[in-house]
């Protein structure tokens, strides 16, 4: 309570007074970009990632521009301690999206490298995740992957820096005749996605790829 009344919670965009369980009024709610993806039809990101790797679905919940109020956000939960706005994102995504047909078996976080993890506290898509593993009721692996190279935050990096990501994970446990849907913040070049599934994919057996990212950057 006393937090609360010497740190209320504000709007990202117009600095509002708003409730302490939202991240924008509902005003500002009109100036996000949502992608109107549709998981299961084309849609600009499968077609990009289908490019890099065989895809099943894919879905973005948010167009990423520089200066938006998608990147905003986006920054608040990586790099300014605000986890809970992972729970905000995930309902924002059950409110548009109906897994109940073609329900993938398993949900898998990009992992972070043990010095990033410790630095930041949290991985951003763990709460992200949990709340969508709870309201689709599919079980969540945090661990199925491990970073095994350290390197600098993507929005840090220039574009061929991004692509040296080669190798970086590696997979703990079989998976074999599972579908895993691949969760990850922002899409970019694709090659983080890119080189986690082909991890699985390699060393597994009848396994599908979906995609499910927090925003895409065009």
């Amino acid at each position: 309570m006393i937090f609360d009344f010497l740190f209320p919670n504000r709007c990202l965009d117009c600095n509002q007074l708003i409730d302490k369980r939202d991240i924008v009024c509902e005003l500002c709610l009109d100036k996000v970009n949502f992608s109107n993806h549709n998981y299961f039809d084309t849609n600009s990101l499968i077609e990009k990632a289908s490019l890099q790797i065989p895809v099943e679905n894919a879905y973005s919940l948010l167009i990423y521009e520089k200066e938006s109020l998608a990147q905003k956000i986006i920054h608040q939960l990586k790099y300014n301690h605000r986890e809970k706005i992972g729970k905000i994102l995930a309902n924002w995504v059950t409110q548009r999206v109906d897994l109940s047909k073609k329900k993938p078996d398993l949900l898998v976080t990009v992992p972070l490298h043990y010095k990033k993890l410790k630095q930041r506290g949290y991985n951003q898509l763990h709460l992200f995740s949990n709340q969508l593993s709870a309201y689709y009721q599919i079980p969540v692996h945090h661990t199925l992957l491990k970073r095994i190279k350290h390197s600098r935050a993507q929005a840090k990096k220039n574009q061929s820096e991004r692509l040296k990501t080669k190798n970086a994970y590696q997979l703990t446990e079989n998976i074999n005749g599972k579908h895993i849907l691949l969760i990850d913040d922002v899409y970019t070049t694709g090659n983080t996605i890119s080189n986690i599934a082909w991890e699985i994919l390699s060393n597994s057996e009848n396994v599908k790829i979906s995609i499910l990212v927090m925003a895409m950057d065009i």
